[in-house]
């Protein structure tokens, strides 16, 4: 059964191009359900193993209600390859409904937190110059931190200011940079980025000291110890920031289906969590404006 997987993740890469991560998050999830039936094989498997699978899951793994729709939703695409394939005669997925949990609305960083969090970096030292260009890129065009760790010099036009990230599923977006974060790059460019380079030739934006790509943990690292220092309680992530750009420029008037793209949504019903913002500013509007309120 172990081939059925391989050739299921081999699709996923080849065919549907998906990333490194979500092709671990898959495998990850077949594999767990493979675990849990230690007597039969995966294409053996009935639709009454997949729900006690997902109750496993939930009452004693513990897992919250979105991993394990999550879950489920790698086990319906795993089944619907091996049916397509006509590997399987009876697909045990099929008629079980993908839950819709509650979303929660993601934690937003207030414009005068990230105005700290980015007064951070001392800008006196190569590193902080370094650190300042990659908080303003990311608070600026919302990128994943697999996107931001992963621009190369040739994706960002300075000039113009764009640049071109490829985003799930190897889809190609372009989105503005900004003056701010553009000043930021332009200064890390010209005055770190040649000596973190060293004598390497590397065709990655941001590098480390030792002139290798930025990493996805040594960004974290870099965030966490300026969230210190900016004295933001509660937890921040490199997907916080994300959420701070969508919901700011909702706040300031920017249309949804905008936003959607420089985010990088495939669809726009992934970005209307962010429309708790429209509602507050819509409730805003009516208070200050109606004049029976």
């Amino acid at each position: 059964m172990n081939k059925y997987v391989s050739e299921y993740t081999d699709y996923l890469k080849i065919e549907k191009r998906q990333s490194q991560n979500t092709l671990a998050a898959y495998r990850r999830d077949v594999s767990r359900f493979a675990k849990y039936l230690p007597n039969k094989r995966l294409d053996d498997a009935k639709i009454s193993d997949v729900r006690s699978f997902l109750v496993f899951l939930r009452n004693e793994e513990g897992l919250a209600p979105s991993s394990v729709a999550r879950c489920l939703s790698s086990l319906k695409s795993f089944y619907e390859y091996l049916s397509v394939e006509n590997l399987i005669s009876e697909n045990p997925t099929e008629t079980i409904a993908s839950p819709r949990p509650w979303r929660k609305l993601p934690n937003v960083m207030s414009v005068e937190e990230v105005d700290a969090l980015i007064a951070a970096p001392d800008i006196n030292t190569l590193a902080g110059i370094r650190d300042l260009a990659m908080l303003e890129l990311i608070y600026a065009t919302g990128l994943r931190v697999s996107e931001l760790v992963s621009l190369k010099m040739s994706a960002v036009d300075l000039e113009v200011g764009y640049l071109r990230s490829l985003g799930k599923g190897s889809k190609e977006r372009v989105v503005p940079i900004g003056d701010v974060a553009k000043t930021a790059i332009e200064s890390y460019v010209n005055n770190a980025r040649p000596l973190f380079q060293k004598k390497r030739r590397s065709g990655d934006l941001f590098l480390t000291r030792r002139g290798n790509a930025m990493t996805r943990q040594g960004f974290w690292k870099i965030l966490k110890k300026y969230t210190t220092k900016a004295k933001i309680i509660g937890a921040v992530s490199p997907h916080t920031l994300r959420h701070a750009f969508a919901t700011h420029l909702l706040e300031r008037g920017a249309d949804l289906r905008s936003v959607q793209q420089m985010l990088g949504h495939s669809d726009i019903s992934t970005t209307q969590i962010y429309t708790h913002v429209l509602r507050e500013r819509m409730r805003e509007v009516h208070d200050r404006f109606h004049p029976r309120t």
